[in-house]
């Protein structure tokens, strides 16, 4: 007759148990475990001991606040000989005695979150079940290790901004092991109206991670990495709107890595906002080339890249899925967008779920411009511009950028881009042609541009037909945010009698004076400058555009002491003011995964900085883990705003 095991106590053994599924970055101090792996408890009798084929033990694992076996929620099982690692299950791995090592193991395909495990009557346990990369059986499964610890263990990494032509590097420390972020990622994923209308049936769709990342593109929209999680969690969950694009895409992979799921930030360059389905984008200008009326032009947007299987498509649409958690267009009723397989954008698979139309036109819409004249008359103007450029993410292993335009979309004018465009419909791009008018236009611009500075930009017109021309050009400029929302010129010219004979060149400067910009550019320090051309003779008009990014001044890092776990440090941290004018209200704030205990440490300076002079100041900070860290500076003022930089610091034991 089967003998049940009396336990008196136990012991979770976290910190093997966690080293072993790599959440021990999580913390030692309680147990959480990956699906389909197995772990290791130790119980202790209370009488009588272990005795192989004789002794018995009720299992039984529940997750949620419903906890069922028809929605996988709730699993009962006992003792086996061995583990089986495909479904819930437990064995004895210690010899016949009054201490049991006792080995359990969830299946690779269950509902992730909190779950309490009752042993026996007098045995009630809990702990925390996560996706597992690692485990072939699961949906997330990545077979490389290199590949692993960027996507999964980094806890920070390189955001790409700026232009297509001047992409920036901004650090960004995505903190997903650091103190409570784990709690808050699980308490967001309680709080999405899915669980609030039927917690059963939400818990039990956890187990898939096509679901997960649908719901966190949702919940993502109205929250925000590290800082900013625990804002939303101080704030008795209400929204923190922090409305930039990277923001929303930081946060999300903070989240998806925090849970299991190897995730990627990736920047797409001139991103369109489809907002009616149609794959173009219409902009109106007017006489000037000044926007009136438009569809977004993004210089860059930010989504998340998450890799899962698909088995509800086709097995060639595994791997990388596009989700976008910045709210632009609803789907299904609420603001998300994707997991859209990368292979379906590319082949113009537009009926496949998750909102593949949005996605393809943020990297494949035709762009078309109308001039508005002032008798309410218009006209197509001539504007080349090619949307979804220098698709980019990190490298693995290092601060590189790393294109991937062609996981996204054939080789511009190829025979299988035409392939794709004629399965999505693209009629636009189908029949266009690449017009090769008489007159070009084109700007160029100077090697530095750096903010505080007066440099030249300039118009090149070219006359490549055999017919004199006139015309009139206008080169303009202004300020403009990284979603493409135009602010105040800067410096303009009109000029009304360009005469051009055939085969010649012009290059027209355009002063760009510190004493005009400096009021209209964001903290992006991004200038929009547009000339438009008209040629009196056939009364066409060519648009060139073109974003510049100023320079900003290089923030020098230098770590004082030798970088040791436990041990304080001194950042000592300077930056030049390049400005003609003084810096007001000061501040240099540092964070770092395990190197600022999880939060932001910043310091003021007391006084201004004149042009030319350095702000520099001294913060210490502590790190609590060995390894490479990347120490994230940010400085702001009065007239300098957000100015990034970062160093990588190997801290050693």
């Amino acid at each position: 007759m089967a003998q049940a095991l009396d336990i008196d106590r136990w012991n979770l053994e976290c910190d093997f148990n966690n080293t072993d599924h790599r959440t021990d970055l999580n913390g030692v101090d309680r147990l959480i475990v990956r699906r389909g792996q197995p772990f290791t408890i130790s119980l202790y009798l209370r009488s009588a001991s272990y005795q192989p084929g004789v002794s018995s033990l009720d299992c039984v694992a529940e997750t949620g606040p419903q906890p069922s076996e028809q929605y996988g929620t709730r699993a009962v099982f006992g003792l086996s000989a061995n583990i089986n690692t495909s479904r819930w299950s437990a064995a004895v791995t210690s010899p016949p005695g009054d201490m049991v090592a006792l080995s359990i193991c969830s299946a690779p395909d269950a509902p992730i979150g909190r779950y309490t495990l009752t042993l026996g009557r007098s045995a009630r346990i809990e702990f925390i079940l996560l996706f597992n990369p690692w485990c072939a059986a699961d949906a997330v499964y990545m077979d490389n290790e290199q590949s692993l610890a960027e996507y999964v263990l980094s806890q920070d990494g390189i955001i790409f901004r700026g232009t297509h032509k001047y992409p920036i590097k901004s650090p960004w420390n995505f903190g997903q092991f650091e103190h409570g972020i784990l709690d808050i990622c699980l308490r967001i994923l309680d709080m999405n109206p899915k669980y609030m209308k039927n917690p059963g049936k939400d818990c039990s769709g956890r187990r898939n991670p096509i679901y997960v990342a649908r719901l966190l593109s949702a919940m993502v929209s109205n929250y925000g990495g590290g800082d900013i999680l625990r804002n939303w969690d101080a704030q008795t969950c209400q929204p923190v709107r922090y409305g930039q694009c990277w923001v929303f895409a930081a946060v999300a992979c903070t989240v998806f890595r925090a849970l299991g799921i190897p995730c990627r930030v990736v920047t797409n360059y001139l991103s369109a906002h489809d907002n009616n389905g149609n794959l173009v984008i219409e902009r109106y200008v007017d006489e000037n080339g000044k926007e009136i009326a438009k569809e977004m032009i993004w210089n860059y947007h930010c989504w998340v890249e998450s890799w899962m299987t698909r088995p509800d498509l086709k097995p060639e649409f595994n791997g990388w899925q596009a989700s976008d958690p910045t709210p632009q267009e609803k789907s299904e009723g609420v603001y998300c967008c994707g997991p859209i397989p990368l292979k379906a954008i590319k082949e113009g698979e537009l009926t496949l779920k998750y909102d593949a139309p949005f996605v393809f036109a943020e990297v494949n819409a035709d762009f078309i411009t109308f001039e508005k004249k002032k008798d309410g008359s218009t006209s197509k103007v001539i504007h080349d511009i090619h949307i979804g450029q220098m698709i980019s993410t990190k490298s693995v292993g290092s601060d590189a950028r790393e294109d991937i335009t062609h996981l996204y979309k054939y080789p511009e004018g190829s025979a299988e881009e035409r392939e794709a465009f004629k399965k999505a419909n693209h009629q636009t791009k189908l029949l266009k042609q690449r017009q090769n008018q008489g007159l070009h236009l084109t700007i160029k611009v100077s090697s530095e541009m750096r903010k505080g500075c007066d440099f030249d930009v300039f118009a090149v017109v070219s006359n490549a037909t055999q017919s004199n021309k006139k015309c009139r050009l206008y080169f303009g400029s202004c300020g403009v945010s990284y979603n493409g929302t135009v602010g105040e010129n800067c410096g303009f010219k009109d000029l009304l009698n360009v005469e051009l004979s055939p085969g010649q060149e012009r290059k027209v400067p355009l002063r760009l004076n510190y004493s005009k910009y400096c009021g209209v550019v964001t903290a992006e320090n991004i200038i929009r400058l547009r000339a438009l051309l008209l040629d009196y003779t056939t009364n066409e008009t060519i648009l060139s555009m073109r974003h510049i990014v100023l320079d900003n001044p290089e923030i020098k890092i230098r770590v004082l002491g030798e970088p040791k776990e436990n041990r304080k440090l001194a950042a000592e941290i300077t930056l030049q003011n390049p400005l003609p004018e003084p810096l007001e209200n000061c501040c240099f704030s540092i964070e770092g995964a395990n190197l600022t205990g999880g939060c932001v440490i910043s310091e003021r300076l007391a006084s201004s900085v004149g042009p030319g002079q350095e702000a520099k100041v001294k913060i210490y900070f502590t790190p609590t883990r060995c390894g490479l860290r990347k120490l994230v500076v940010d400085f702001d003022s009065s007239k300098l705003c957000h100015v990034k930089g970062y160093r990588n610091v190997i801290i050693g034991k």
